[in-house]
């Protein structure tokens, strides 16, 4: 992705969350250069890759397959001792047109919820033995206190301010439904660990790799100088 791209892409999701009335942390805030002026008193952010993320799971085609999204807190499982938090909180921010492809967490339980906007399309199905994709299977979902039984490969909506919990091995994707415009989603869940807890159906990667064709409005959270 071009720099331009991800700044654009970044403001974007500012404003949508602004629209929304929801505050920020302080470091979200911060620029570049007050990075290079950040001590060690802000390694849990550096080091639990709080903040700014884009990614385009290293397909290179963002606005087809990828979304924008901040995290706003998280624990470490490779550094209990040091970060005791035993949960994570993330917004990410769906256009139209992206999709977030299909994959399960091995030991992550997480509610999504949308938080505003349009309404988010999220496809499921139960994982086999082997880790493929069940497609036969009925589906039990959790959906804000009510349990529902739905056939394999159901997309189920999701409308502002519903949510479903996904359990660990249940196979999901994302997706905007048609007309209804961009989305923000929540997303709450146990400790997040993209490098060791991500079982997608189809191998592809995470970050996305960068053209530096201007400066960068923000640095994302795997950017940080350290302290």
């Amino acid at each position: 992705m071009k720099r331009s791209e991800i700044n654009k892409s970044l403001v974007e999701m500012e404003n949508f969350i602004k629209e929304y009335r929801f505050a920020l942390p302080p470091f979200c805030h911060f620029t570049p250069e007050e990075w290079n002026s950040k001590g060690s008193e802000y390694d849990e952010i550096r080091d639990n890759m709080l903040g700014w993320d884009i990614t385009d799971y290293g397909l290179g085609n963002f606005s087809k397959t990828g979304f924008s999204l901040i995290t706003i807190r998280n624990g470490n499982l490779a550094m209990k001792d040091k970060y005791t938090k035993t949960y994570a909180e993330k917004l990410l921010y769906l256009r139209e047109g992206q999709y977030a492809p299909m994959h399960f967490h091995w030991n992550k339980m997480e509610d999504i919820i949308n938080r505003g906007g349009g309404n988010v399309l999220i496809r499921v199905y139960n994982s086999t033995e082997g880790e493929g994709l069940d497609e036969s299977g009925e589906v039990q979902v959790y959906m804000d206190g009510r349990k529902l039984t739905v056939p394999a490969g159901t997309q189920v909506r999701l409308t502002p301010g519903e949510s479903i919990a996904i359990q660990p091995y249940l196979y999901h994707d994302f997706s905007v439904e048609e007309g209804t415009g961009p989305v923000l989603l929540g997303e709450v869940s146990q400790c997040n660990d993209d490098n060791t807890d991500n079982r997608f159906l189809e191998p592809i990667g995470r970050f996305p790799a960068i053209e530096e064709d201007e400066p960068p409005y923000r640095l994302l959270c795997n950017e940080y100088p350290r302290g």
